[in-house]
């Protein structure tokens, strides 16, 4: 069988290989960390979350961003630092606010599609990912934001999603640790959450016994494409002055997040990913009132743009905020007080005094759906650009790249495709 390389071992890059593995590719997974999902995979939000499919591109969100951006605690913040990535993407992005509506369909689709995916994947592989399937339930304080929530609702249920509208009354129900007074609600019984960087440990392990190569503290230099893949890469971190060395293959798959653009122009294509810095906090659940005050059931505030999960008896996840400042990982105070004090305000009886702090760069196309295709050369093929619904993304479009490649290699094999 054709030998595949996969740039990327996170969450995308562990479930596209995995479903080549399964078309019986010989398979190839490079990444320049020294374990799986150590990067935007290590620590998010946790929620395998389709209730949260709709697209950023609305007038309500540059409105949202016009008016924090002098708020260094701001849920959506932009440094106005000259970037000509940075402006150029935003154009795109305001461009694609009249696909608002096709693309939170299509999105919404491939959520729930890749749901059924990820749990057949857990379950025949006896993957532990401290997996909730108690639903999500997103709150709203005001009657305004209630009635654009109800709008998109209608969007989610005309893609096929459960989803209903709760009172405060049932808020306090289904979450019973939650305090606050809010106007309202939606309920998603059907979306759960867990452990992004278990799941792919556990997938990388899987990938591995079914032989499945992982090529780890690799730096990819240079990428040619021409009737097959070279790939020139040298040690990452290392002290010495490494030489480069050759990787060869029939085709590749880039996988690789916010490094994907960079490799696409390599490779003579163009994939606008822009990365978008999230932060998570990890609070460890140490006595008994923490964990009994923490809640199970995952939520998504809309007004502090923060989403939870529960990761198992002692784990508390609660992420959020979205800032535009080009590739910096740093973990700002600034960013993460909002989210312990979020802890501190609606779960009054969790102690925050072991709080684990953490920042990850989403890969953001302009219009918010991932990229799934064949790049220009032979052999190139992309699955990337999932922004903030990767984990909730990845198994579905791992399907769908896996389906591409075997086709498009099968024509070129019987000489009908160069690409």
């Amino acid at each position: 069988m054709p030998h595949i390389i996969v740039l990327g071992a996170g969450i995308t890059g562990v479930t596209t290989a995995y479903a080549l593995s399964r078309r019986g590719f010989d398979v190839t997974v490079v990444d320049r960390n020294r374990y799986p999902a150590m990067e935007t995979s290590f620590a998010n939000g946790g929620q395998l979350s389709a209730s949260n499919a709709e697209v950023w591109n609305h007038w309500s969100t540059v409105a949202k961003g016009l008016k924090w951006i002098l708020r260094k605690d701001a849920p959506l913040l932009m440094n106005p630092a000259p970037s000509w990535h940075k402006y150029s993407w935003m154009g795109e992005f305001v461009r694609n606010i009249s696909n608002y509506r096709a693309n939170t369909l299509d999105t919404a689709k491939l959520a729930i599609a890749s749901r059924e995916h990820m749990f057949a994947i857990a379950e025949e592989e006896g993957i532990d990912f401290d997996l909730e399937r108690r639903g999500i339930l997103h709150v709203y304080y005001d009657k305004s934001a209630f009635e654009h929530a109800t709008n998109v609702n209608r969007l989610l249920i005309e893609a096929g999603l459960d989803r209903h509208a709760v009172t405060p009354d049932e808020i306090k129900a289904i979450e019973p640790a939650l305090a606050g007074q809010f106007y309202g609600g939606f309920f998603t019984p059907s979306d759960s959450t867990g452990d992004i960087h278990k799941f792919s440990r556990g997938l990388a392990d899987a990938c591995q016994r079914r032989g499945v190569r992982f090529l780890f503290d690799a730096e990819v230099r240079s990428i040619a494409a021409y009737r097959g893949v070279e790939v020139n890469w040298k040690p990452a971190n290392s002290l010495s002055a490494a030489k480069l060395q050759l990787l060869e293959a029939d085709a590749i798959v880039v996988c690789a997040g916010t490094g994907s653009r960079n490799f696409a122009s390599m490779l003579g294509d163009r994939i606008n990913v822009y990365p978008v810095k999230g932060y998570s906090i990890t609070v460890n659940l140490d006595d008994e009132a923490s964990q009994a005050g923490a809640p199970w059931v995952s939520m998504l505030d809309d007004r502090a743009k923060i989403v939870t999960s529960r990761l198992g008896k002692d784990r508390f996840r609660v992420a959020g905020t979205a800032e535009f400042n080009g590739e910096n990982r740093d973990i700002r105070y600034d960013r993460i007080r909002p989210l312990v004090d979020w802890v501190r305000e609606l779960f009054p009886s969790v102690s925050t005094a072991k709080v684990i702090p953490w920042a990850g760069l989403r890969p953001m196309m302009p219009d918010m759906l991932p990229r799934v295709r064949s790049g220009s050369q032979p052999g190139v093929f992309y699955n990337t650009g999932h922004g903030h619904l990767g984990w909730t993304l990845s198994a579905a479009t791992a399907e769908l790249c896996a389906s591409l490649v075997t086709a498009r290699m099968e024509r070129r094999h019987q000489g009908g495709d160069a690409a």
